[in-house]
C-alpha cells in the first residue's frame, strides 16, 4: 500500500547535531521514509569531529538540508540559537538528532499544525516527555492543553518546557529570549523552562509521549548529555533529597 506524501509548508526541520552523524542519518532517513517534506531543514552542528563534518557534507547529497557550522564546540545554548536564527518559517519543528519518528506522526503532526493555526495564543506544541505532564485539560487529537497553576501539588507541573522534539513558532525568541549560553545543557534547559513559566507560555502535549518520536543512542553513537550522578541515582536517599532539592528550587526560581 503506498504511503500518503505529506508536505508541511511553512514549517522548517531544525536539528541539533554533534558528533552523531549516523544517528542524524536515521532520522533524515525515516522522515523520507514517512514521506515527511518540510518547506526547509536546518542542521546546526556544534564543532563536531572533521570526519563527521565530512559524513555530513556527504549526507547532504543525498538529503536537501542547509549546514550551520561553528569552529569550535559552543554548547547547546549556542547550537539551538544559531539554528533557530537560520530559520526562515513561521513554524520551526525542532529536533535532536537521535529521535527517530514513528509511523503515526506524520498524520499526528496534522493536527499539531492545526492546533498553532486556529490557536494563535499556543507557543509550542510537545511531541516527546520522559513522563506524562500532571495537569491537562482540553483533548484535541491526543494533544492536551497543559495547565500550569503554581498552587497546584508537585514540581512536575513546572516542566512545561523542553528540549525536546517540539513545534513551536519561529517568534519563539520575542517572546521567551534566547538560550543562555556558555553553560550545561540541563542548565540552558532549565533556565527556558523558567522564562517560559514567568512569561505566561501556553502549550500542548501530546499524552501518548512515546508515540510519535523513539529516542535512540547506540554503542557507537551514545549520548553527549554527561549529567551528574546524584540526577540519575535510584538510591532512595538520593531520590528524596532530589525531590525536595527541585521543589525548593523551582518554586524559588519561579518566584523570585
Amino acid at each position: 500500500m503506498t504511503k500518503k506524501d505529506y508536505y508541511f509548508k511553512g514549517v522548517t526541520l531544525l536539528i541539533t547535531h554533534y558528533n552523531r552523524s549516523q544517528s542524524l542519518e536515521q532520522l533524515l532517513t525515516s522522515f523520507l521514509e514517512l514521506n515527511c517534506r518540510f518547506e526547509d531543514t536546518v542542521v546546526s552542528d556544534d564543532g563536531s569531529k572533521p570526519e563527521h563534518i565530512d559524513y555530513l557534507l556527504q549526507l547532504q547529497k543525498n538529503h536537501n538540508f542547509r549546514l550551520i557550522t561553528t569552529p569550535k564546540n559552543k554548547g547547546l545554548g549556542n547550537n539551538i540559537n544559531k539554528g533557530q536564527d537560520a530559520v526562515q518559517t513561521p513554524l520551526t519543528l525542532y529536533v535532536q538528532e537521535d529521535f527517530t519518528p514513528t509511523e503515526i506522526f506524520p498524520e499526528s503532526f496534522t493536527h499539531a499544525l492545526t492546533i498553532m493555526n486556529k490557536k494563535p495564543e499556543t507557543d509550542v506544541v510537545r511531541f516527546y516527555a520522559y513522563f506524562q505532564y500532571p495537569y491537562l485539560r482540553n483533548e484535541d487529537h491526543g494533544y492536551y492543553e497543559m495547565d500550569f497553576k503554581l498552587w497546584k501539588p508537585g514540581y512536575r507541573k513546572f516542566y512545561m518546557y523542553s528540549d525536546h522534539p517540539h513545534l513551536r513558532r519561529t517568534v519563539f525568541f520575542d517572546r521567551f529570549g534566547r538560550y543562555v549560553e556558555g553553560q550545561k545543557g540541563d542548565v540552558t534547559e532549565y533556565r527556558m523552562m523558567m522564562s517560559f513559566l514567568k512569561k505566561k507560555g501556553k502549550a500542548y502535549f501530546y499524552k501518548d509521549f512515546t508515540g510519535l518520536f523513539l529516542q535512540k543512542n547506540s554503542e557507537a553513537e551514545p549520548s553527549t548529555m554527561k549529567r551528574d550522578v546524584w540526577r540519575e541515582s535510584n538510591n532512595f536517599f538520593l531520590t528524596q533529597a532530589r525531590h525536595m532539592y527541585r521543589h525548593l528550587k523551582f518554586n524559588f526560581d519561579y518566584l523570585f
